[in-house]
């Protein structure tokens, strides 16, 4: 039997509720105690049902950059990785390194996982208050640097809320593809 031929690697992206995706994980944008909480995370939980909650409990605490795995419960969604992104300080305490580590680690977990999709939102632009003109280059970067390490995710996913989100990241995906 020949091997089966390798899909071609994609990012997209949309303005979309990530709990309406059909990906085989989602990210939700967790705190570290990893509990249900507002925007995205809330979103999460709520689609997925209260076993989402039970099966994190034992899975905290989740350092901020790290990530951990639950199943998808009620979501179209096998899977859900918990990132912990940064809180935004102002630039000079690690937050960048942490942003692109919390991408790089979410897609080694869901390729591990079995996972060939993954769909992320904008990772620490909301409450934790990252700019979304800084965390978009680096999602995109992350995610284009994480596949020489993860060949078996085939397409990764920005599920943004607004369009100037959506903008945003559209633009830096199609600048971290272009040839340097």
């Amino acid at each position: 039997m020949p091997p089966r031929a390798r899909a071609p690697r994609r990012i997209e992206v949309v303005r979309a509720d990530i709990t309406s995706l059909d990906v085989e994980a989602i990210v939700n944008a967790a705190n570290e105690a990893l509990a249900p909480g507002g925007g995205v995370c809330g979103a999460i939980h709520r689609a997925a049902g209260p076993e989402l909650a039970e099966a994190c409990r034992p899975l905290a605490p989740c350092p901020t950059g790290e990530a951990r795995l639950t199943p998808g419960f009620a979501l179209k969604a096998k899977w859900v990785v918990h990132a912990v992104g940064p809180v935004w300080r102002g630039g000079g305490a690690g937050e960048e390194e942490l942003l692109g580590a919390c991408y790089r680690n979410a897609i080694g977990l869901a390729e591990r996982a079995g996972a060939r999709t993954i769909a992320f939102p904008a990772v620490s632009t909301g409450i934790y208050g990252f700019p979304v003109a800084r965390a978009a280059p680096l999602a995109a970067r992350a995610s284009l640097d994480a596949w020489a390490e993860h060949p078996g995710i085939e397409g990764v996913l920005f599920a943004c809320f607004s369009e100037e989100d959506r903008s945003a990241y559209a633009l830096a995906a199609e600048r971290a593809r272009a040839p340097t």
